[in-house]
């Protein structure tokens, strides 16, 4: 199949699954904040059941070829499942949202770095270019509120500890999921996420101090509807599409689309919420798009796939 159309279809898969993480801040707010879900039990409910859902459709193999590969997908579990959202989800409880989306937006240069250090790929200017753009644009579209109001920037050591810890977990996922993608379908690759990652959170949600929530799924339709779609389109559909974007345009390219997460948060929060969007934000997503632009274009070395495969 035409090369061209191929990597076309790899930054759509990107896109699609970048506008439905952006959104996903939106159902897991609704949940943790008026139904009262601790951020384990969203995350437990929600990859449980994208797991069920993935074994209903890929039952027929279970195993990987070898044990070498099972503890790597265990390591894929954890980062992109248990260690990144339990990290980022508890670092709202420590610093300022602002301070988490801006931290955990450095993870695509994390996957830029670990990538050139692990598989040797090389850093072209497009893509440092790129990337300082983008990073300055998500700067502006998360930071613009507080410059606009006069604001200060707030440093809580711990929290933003945390939120890093996430960048970095989902850079190391990117890494290690490089090598099983040529070997597996994203439909194995993907079940294997959620699998790993709801057994590694397990004993936190078996210990879990307040009550559990499961039975308000069912009481109240608002609820089980927004763990829906993170069930089906946050997790099933956009692990899935994010896994063959790898596969297609690479791990550099596919992670660059990160960027755009806090852009497509701000425009939900304006469309459910009502939250204002100051000039900065608009700036910001100038810079975003000119930045993913230059890295695609002018990101890739000669005789390199970008990470890619």
């Amino acid at each position: 199949m035409n090369s061209k159309y191929l990597k076309g279809v790899g930054h759509l898969a990107a896109l699609i699954t970048v506008v439905a993480w952006g959104g996903s801040f939106i159902s897991t707010k609704v949940l943790m904040e008026d139904g009262g879900f601790t951020p384990v039990e969203v995350y437990v409910y929600r990859f449980a059941l994208a797991y069920f859902l993935m074994l209903a459709l890929t039952f027929k193999k279970i195993l990987s070829n070898n044990w070498k590969d099972e503890l790597q997908f265990l390591v894929c579990g954890v980062c992109a499942g248990t260690l990144y959202f339990l990290t980022e989800n508890y670092a709202l409880k420590f610093t300022t949202a602002g301070n988490v989306s801006l931290l955990s937006a450095i993870s695509p240069i994390f996957t830029t770095l670990l990538m050139a250090i692990v598989y040797r790929t090389r850093i072209t200017k497009g893509v440092v270019a790129g990337s300082i753009a983008c990073f300055v644009g998500v700067a502006l579209v998360i930071l613009s509120p507080a410059i606009a109001l006069g604001l200060g920037f707030e440093i809580h050591p711990f929290g933003d500890l945390l939120a890093l810890t996430c960048a970095v977990s989902w850079a190391v996922y990117s890494v290690a999921v490089k090598r099983l993608l040529p070997l597996y379908n994203s439909f194995f690759v993907t079940r294997k996420l959620f699998f790993y990652g709801v057994l590694t959170a397990l004993p936190l949600f078996a210990f879990q101090k307040t009550p559990y929530h499961f039975a308000e799924l069912f009481e109240t339709p608002k609820y089980l509807l927004n763990l829906l779609f993170l069930v089906i389109m946050c997790s099933v559909a956009a692990y899935l599409l994010w896994n063959e974007a790898m596969k297609l345009i690479g791990s550099v390219s596919t992670n660059n689309y990160l960027y755009l997460q806090p852009l497509v948060t701000m425009v939900a929060g304006w469309f459910f919420f009502g939250e204002q969007i100051y000039l900065w934000g608009y700036v910001g997503c100038a810079l975003i798009i000119v930045g993913l632009i230059l890295a695609d274009r002018w990101g890739v070395a000669p005789g390199s796939s970008n990470g890619g495969h």
